[in-house]
């Protein structure tokens, strides 16, 4: 399943959103340049190695992407969920909410794989306190989304409750998985960091609190 987008008007240009998608496809298309000896240099600068953490990688592995798939499945779900918790939250408190999940995502993926060479790159884990925070401000918002069955697709509204909690225990279940089979240092999706950010997602978002607009006049505009 991929969520496109949801069917909450919003009345504030989702900003910090966008900035954040351009922000991460300008830093892949960069990467596109490199050879590959520069590529691994790069990737293992600026992306989370935990066996030699360095602090500022926290922040700078939420902008490194691993290929394509990596970078537009990511930014779908940033846009599906990122932008009516932005409206719901305001632009400055949206993205210091989004880097504190990224931050705490990050810091949960070293704490279970503290041994790891493995670069860990990727916005997922701020993207799922994104969508943490967006299962409780608005789990009844219905989601379009395009879904696979086989080789063959179709779009559904599918409530946003639904979709944020299957995607939660799939990574929960994930994580069991990996510890169960002691797989936590191979490499593949940080799904650590998917449990971590989403949970700081649902507590923050009612830590830094939301607002509740009305705009009875402009009902019709909306982004």
């Amino acid at each position: 399943m991929f969520p496109l987008r949801d069917d909450r008007p919003t009345y504030t240009a989702p900003v910090v959103t966008t900035l954040l998608i351009v922000a991460c496809t300008l830093v892949f298309l960069f990467e596109l340049t490199l050879d590959d000896y520069s590529l691994n240099f790069f990737m293992t600068r600026y992306g989370i190695v935990p066996a030699r953490l360095h602090m500022d990688t926290l922040v700078t592995s939420m902008f490194v992407h691993g290929g394509w798939l990596h970078l537009i499945g990511n930014m779908l779900f940033l846009w599906a969920f990122g932008k009516s918790l932005e409206d719901a939250m305001g632009h400055t408190k949206f993205l210091g909410f989004y880097l504190i999940c990224g931050v705490i995502a990050g810091v949960v993926q070293v704490l279970f794989s503290y041994y790891s060479r493995i670069p860990t790159v990727g916005a997922s884990g701020a993207i799922a306190g994104v969508m943490g925070g967006y299962l409780i401000k608005f789990p009844r918002a219905k989601i379009h989304t395009l879904v696979f069955i086989f080789v063959f697709f179709t779009m559904a509204d599918i409530s946003a409750w639904v979709i944020l909690i299957y995607w939660f225990l799939m990574q929960v279940f994930s994580g069991y998985g990996a510890i169960a089979n002691m797989q936590i240092n191979d490499p593949g999706v940080a799904v650590f960091a998917h449990i971590g950010g989403f949970v700081a997602g649902m507590i923050l978002v009612n830590a830094l609190g939301t607002r509740n607009r009305y705009y009875p006049r402009q009902r019709d505009l909306y982004w």
